[in-house]
């Protein structure tokens, strides 16, 4: 098992947590947006990167 999808889990829990912080602070939209795709992006490849197929 590869340690990238749990460093891309910790990556996207650690940039949620950032954007409740940014929301709780008031920063712009723009910036909340943009910490909140990242994180999505890292969990999506850190799920998709543990799903099984094709290793060929």
């Amino acid at each position: 098992m590869s340690v990238l999808p749990i460093l891309l889990l910790a990556v996207a829990g650690i940039l949620v947590g950032g954007v409740i912080t940014l929301a709780r602070q008031g920063a712009t939209k723009f910036s909340i947006g943009l910490v909140a795709v990242l994180a999505l992006l890292a969990l999506a490849g850190g799920v998709l990167w543990l799903l099984p197929g094709d290793s060929s």
